[in-house]
């Protein structure tokens, strides 16, 4: 029975979340992003508990394998973080509405 820990790092912590929502096990992502079958396990384990924190160009790879933006895994704010991914979802017609409520919103908060 495969033991977890909890993620030590932002990075980790955002990985493991998009990996579990998206229902892929750590080897089966591992070799989506190009990660030999033999290690890809090993190799995302230590991405998520913080071991290792992947170079940009990998985290672009997994951000597309989990169908997140690469901006997630680097997200502080949970409502940023949810915001990000919202974003990404919506056809470009409600991104630019989004755009200008958010810039109403602002200009009211000054």
């Amino acid at each position: 029975m495969p033991r977890y820990t909890t993620p030590r790092t932002l990075f980790g912590l955002r990985l493991r979340e998009a990996r579990l929502r998206a229902g892929i096990a750590q080897d089966k992502l591992g070799v989506l992003i190009g990660i030999d079958e033999l290690s890809s396990s090993a190799r995302i384990s230590r991405y998520e508990n913080g071991t290792h924190e992947p170079p940009f160009a990998t985290a672009e790879k997994l951000a597309m394998a989990l169908n997140v933006p690469t901006a997630f895994f680097y997200c502080e704010d949970e409502g940023l973080a949810r915001l990000i991914c919202g974003y990404a979802l919506l056809p470009a017609s409600k991104r630019d509405r989004l755009l200008r409520v958010l810039d109403e919103l602002a200009e009211g908060a000054n």
